[in-house]
């Protein structure tokens, strides 16, 4: 199941955004640990059983799965061994922090799966566990490295703001995104064939019902069922169309017209519409919103990269599991 392996496969793919870059401590690692960060070893054993999650995701998804030896599998392995130092460095600041995070909510975010995913069914749960190599022990640790992101995003990003003139600065600076083209209420009927369009055109013009024409014969399905009736705007429907529907005086009726998807009879039903910008005061939450998303991601990046300076000379790699010299930022996505 696909929203279930945010925990674990897709938390891989961070790494091509949080990836720490080649570094190696002094300190030792044990046999059984693919790297030690700050004292804290990584066990091998959670390398092994995200490999054997990857794997799972690949074929059930139909894909071969890298072969041992391959630069495929280089970038697969490196990538699960970085996201794996990436969690235990987050760790680390989260204590220093003061973040905690408690069994219990692990336990409400694991309930919150069951009910969302499974219908609160722990049989369902399980089975889909088996079916992705995942253990409840490595769910809950994946559900665990989430809540410790979570919760440092929001202690690094808690104090940023965005003031009200940079959000005007930015609204005069980018005028053009917020205009509305003009428009116009117009009404059509769609057909197939020339001879039918010319045939209910001449209908139309002794006074025949557009709207039960529109009913009977149009192909839009989207203003059929409201006798042809719909708002378009300038530069929104194919040329065509908008060329003849933009040029008619309003309550007149066009000639039909050909474009990709049939012959279409079009009449206007209102004066086209000035264009116009959007006043400040209807955008400005969402200039808000987007100016403050772009912050936080700036701060929170700036604090990543300050933990891989801090904690990268902590951080010592089995041999074999080493980041290559020169990192890239491919990853292997489920």
């Amino acid at each position: 199941m696909k929203q279930l392996r945010v925990f674990s496969v897709l938390a891989i793919s961070l790494v091509s955004i949080l990836l720490v870059a080649a570094c190696g401590g002094e300190e030792s690692v044990p046999n059984d640990a693919v790297a030690v960060v700050a004292g804290e070893e990584i066990p091998r054993e959670q390398f092994d059983a995200l490999l054997e999650q990857t794997k799972a995701g690949y074929k059930q998804q139909g894909r071969d799965v890298p072969k041992a030896g391959t630069p495929e599998f280089t970038t697969l392995k490196t990538n699960i061994v970085q996201y794996l130092v990436q969690r235990a460095q987050f760790e680390e600041k989260a204590n220093e922090l003061g973040i905690t995070i408690t069994d219990k909510q692990i336990d409400d975010e694991l309930a919150k799966i069951k009910k969302d995913f499974f219908q609160g069914s722990d049989s369902k749960m399980q089975a889909q566990l088996k079916k992705q190599n995942i253990t409840l022990d490595s769910l809950k640790r994946d559900i665990r490295a989430k809540l410790v992101q979570e919760k440092l995003y929001a202690k690094v990003t808690g104090d940023v703001t965005v003031t009200d003139k940079q959000i005007r600065d930015y609204y005069e600076q980018h005028k053009d995104t917020y205009g509305q083209p003009e428009s116009r209420d117009v009404r059509h009927i769609l057909v197939d064939k020339k001879d039918l369009a010319d045939k209910l055109y001449t209908q139309l013009q002794g006074g025949g019902s557009f709207a039960q024409l529109a009913k009977k014969y149009s192909k839009d399905p989207g203003s059929a069922a409201q006798g042809g009736k719909l708002t378009i705007s300038k530069g929104q429907t194919v040329p065509e169309f908008d060329k003849l529907a933009f040029e008619l005086k309003t309550g007149e009726l066009g000639k039909p017209v050909k474009t990709q998807y049939g012959w279409h009879i079009i009449e206007a039903l209102s004066a086209v519409k000035a264009a116009k910008t959007q006043p400040y005061d209807q955008v400005k939450d969402q200039i808000k919103a987007q100016l403050l998303e772009t912050k936080k991601s700036d701060a929170m990046t700036k604090w990543v990269n300050d933990v891989k300076k801090e904690l990268g000379d902590k951080t010592s790699y089995q041999v074999g599991f080493e980041p290559p010299a020169q990192q890239n930022t491919s990853t292997a996505t489920q």
